[in-house]
């Protein structure tokens, strides 16, 4: 016969075991929780990195007010956009969809630091030809121009003289605007391409040169710009090359460089008497992400004076 102390224990180890089996009921609910919100943060993140953040293209409008520009470019409009990577996250929609967005801007002349084609895009003939024909529609009322980027080849210079830009790797050219006085933009090949910073700024080792000439320079790398300012005067540079570090959190900056690409992440730069704007690009590199960096174009208006 059970004894009054024996049912007593009987139901007090029920009741652990009971007990128990809430605990650990509950941790396995917790556990399962915990596993769904990361897969829902993992899954949102995927969506908004791969996805919502890599489209959406935003046109960045920047006045620069500078009292030595030759008043005839007062109001002069420059169209900038980098690192286009066709194939990566951008294809024909996006990439009408950029020509649509420059042209609504009527720019003065429009300029391409570089990487035309994701490297590792197999690009078809047909799609070269809509490129062409793309970019052959994008209009500026004095000039195209651009350099080539570290991942360019044959391709780029094909499509894009095709296309009506001139290729400024390692040269200048003087723009009139209005009068006989012009400004300089020179253009700097991508480090891997043979950059020649001395042959680039040939004009300025002319004597009859103005040596105080309004003076432009599009490149790839925004690095370079401290080699060339040391020798050369710019007043304006305008680079690509490592999509603003394409992750980005607030007051870190971009998180991922690139060759030759790494030193100056941000957007916006004031080195000695220089302005230098780095593009965050259109397309993406290889990972085809983007954080808190919307891909973009660079829509500059110089004035003489505020």
């Amino acid at each position: 016969m059970t004894t009054r102390e024996e049912k007593n224990k009987e139901i007090q180890k029920k009741l652990e075991n009971e007990e128990k089996s809430k605990q650990r009921r509950k941790i396995i609910k917790k556990i399962v929780s915990v596993i769904i919100i990361i897969f829902f943060a993992f899954l949102i993140f995927i969506l908004y990195t791969h996805y919502a953040a890599t489209s959406g293209l935003i046109v960045k409008e920047k006045r620069i007010v500078e009292p030595s520009l030759p008043t005839s470019f007062n109001g002069f409009k420059i169209i900038h956009f980098s690192d286009l990577q066709y194939g990566s996250t951008v294809y024909g929609d996006e990439l009408n969809s950029l020509v649509k967005k420059i042209n609504e801007r009527s720019p003065s002349i429009i300029v391409f630091t570089g990487d035309l084609i994701d490297k590792n895009y197999n690009v078809s003939h047909k799609e070269i030809e809509k490129i062409i024909k793309a970019l052959s529609n994008l209009n500026a009322d004095i000039g195209k121009y651009a350099v080539t980027g570290d991942e360019d080849n044959d391709n780029f210079t094909t499509i894009l003289k095709q296309a009506g830009f001139t290729i400024l790797d390692n040269n200048y050219d003087l723009i009139y605007n209005r009068s006989n006085n012009p400004i300089l933009i020179t253009g700097l090949s991508s480090s891997s391409k043979n950059r020649n910073i001395d042959r680039a700024f040939e004009y300025f080792n002319d004597p009859t040169s103005n040596k105080e000439i309004y003076s432009i320079v599009i490149m790839h790398e925004a690095d370079s710009i401290d080699e060339v300012i040391s020798k050369y005067k710019v007043n304006l540079a305008l680079a690509g090359g490592n999509l603003n570090g394409q992750i980005r959190f607030p007051g870190i900056g971009g998180l991922l460089t690139r060759e030759n690409a790494s030193k100056y992440l941000n957007e916006y730069y004031k080195i000695s008497n220089t302005n230098l704007y780095i593009s965050s690009g259109v397309g993406t590199d290889n990972s085809q992400i983007r954080m808190f960096n919307r891909p973009s174009i660079n829509f500059f208006r110089l004035a003489t004076n505020n």
